[in-house]
């Protein structure tokens, strides 16, 4: 089988990958929750910096009570947010009312969700199902409702409404149908858990599927194994991260939020790897691949060609995006830069997670860095000064990793701009 062949196939599965509208609206409702996430973990930041006197100022003028406001009503409670995202994103899937799914969606996730009874009689909705532990439940209701409401329009089974009747009136009473058949059926759900040990979907999901996932996934191994698989692909051409973030999300959204909510409460971290924070601020250093070190020695190469490149490329490349690097080298299907493209990202994240088990950095806190975040500022961002003075010397080591292979493309290109010159001169003397 050949190169073209082979590329073609892994093209075939990883289409399927992404076009899957499950997936896709899985992705899609996670990274809508971004501004959500980014607003709580600023202000988790602001509130728990560990200097006497910020906690001193906060308290004393009173603000302390307010900082904790925004963490409490967007991270801890950022399953009813994902729900309702995620039961949109499927619904627009299919070009169908994503408000109406997302609504429905949130009220039958209310629905599955334990309540409690104070003393006096009191009935509260638990916040200990509404964040990190629920996000499993919320993604599987996301799902369920949003393609149930799919299919009974398809079916054409909703109250039909009047000609003359306003638009936003007739989709209100069209979704009453699917409003009604999700209440119903999750009704039934919690009724059936109720008689189980488990007591609820929520514990039964968390104990049988989401804690063992999220254990699987933050395995340094498996980690490792995540990285590779990226790079694969993006070395025929596919882009990899986006493949791979799509089925790993949910997983790395997880461990994220689990370190962040321990970061806020002053207690241990639990996780040395956070998904998707670890990923962008020590394994894609410069891009996936590693690809920072190969920026910054192309801004040295002899040949024009690579010098060119390198100073189009070294400043996006700060920033983790490594397209330039990656279709200008190229770095698709070039075999004499597979090596180095392999190793790089998988010698990086080992060396993060050592220096991490050591305790040299501290573990990542959680905090969702967005991709475009410079390295040195996600690196303070997320652990402070001496995971930023890692990711310089992750760089460098990266660095040491490209360059026997940059020598060598190097080279080639100073001996085709050489022949390429005297073939130029001779054209126009004959002109």
């Amino acid at each position: 089988m050949g190169n073209q062949d082979l590329q073609e196939k892994i093209q075939i599965i990883t289409s399927k990958v992404q076009d899957n509208k499950y997936i896709a609206s899985i992705s899609k409702g996670l990274s809508s929750m971004m501004p959500i996430i980014l607003a709580g973990a600023i202000f988790i930041l602001l509130d728990s910096l560990n200097f006497d006197f910020w906690q001193s100022f906060l308290v004393q003028t009173g603000l302390k009570e307010f900082t904790a406001i925004p963490s409490a009503v967007t991270l801890d409670m950022l399953s009813i947010y994902v729900v309702f995202g995620v039961a949109n994103a499927m619904a627009r899937e299919f070009n169908r009312d994503g408000v109406a799914a997302g609504s429905i969606a949130l009220l039958s996730f209310l629905i599955l969700t334990p309540m409690g009874a104070a003393d006096d009689g009191t009935v509260f909705l638990s916040m200990q199902w509404l964040g990190a532990a629920g996000l499993f439940v919320a993604l599987i209701v996301g799902l369920a409702v949003g393609r149930l409401l799919v299919f009974i329009m398809n079916k054409e089974m909703y109250i039909r409404m009047p000609e003359g009747v306003p638009p936003n009136i007739s989709r209100a009473f069209e979704a009453v149908m699917p409003a009604f058949i999700s209440v119903f059926l999750m009704l039934v759900v919690r009724g059936i858990f109720a008689v189980t040990p488990f007591e609820n979907i929520h514990e039964f999901i968390y104990s049988i599927v989401q804690a063992p996932l999220t254990a699987l996934g933050g395995q340094w191994w498996s980690y490792l194994i995540v990285t590779l698989v990226m790079c694969i692909l993006w070395f025929f051409g596919i882009h990899g991260t986006l493949a791979v973030l799509g089925i790993m999300m949910p997983i790395w959204t997880t461990l994220g939020l689990e370190n962040l909510e321990a970061y806020q409460a002053g207690a241990e971290l639990p996780h040395i790897i956070t998904g998707t924070q670890f990923f962008l601020v020590y394994t894609a250093i410069g891009g996936t691949g590693a690809t920072i070190g190969l920026a910054a020695l192309f801004l040295g190469a002899k040949s024009k060609r690579y010098r060119t490149l390198g100073k189009l490329a070294i400043v996006p490349a700060l920033t983790g995006i490594n397209e330039p690097i990656f279709f200008g080298t190229p770095l698709v299907l070039n075999i004499k830069l597979l090596i180095p493209l392999l190793v790089a990202p998988l010698v990086t994240s080992s060396l993060a997670i050592v220096a991490t088990v050591l305790e040299i950095v501290p573990r990542l806190n959680g905090i969702g860095v967005p991709l475009g975040t410079p390295i040195i500022l996600s690196g303070i961002i997320s652990g402070g000064w001496r995971v930023a003075v890692l990711q310089v010397i992750l760089a460098g080591i990266s660095a040491l990793i490209w360059y026997p292979f940059f020598r060598l493309i190097d080279k080639e290109a100073v001996a085709d701009e050489q022949v390429e010159v005297p073939v130029a001169e001779t054209t126009e003397t004959f002109a």
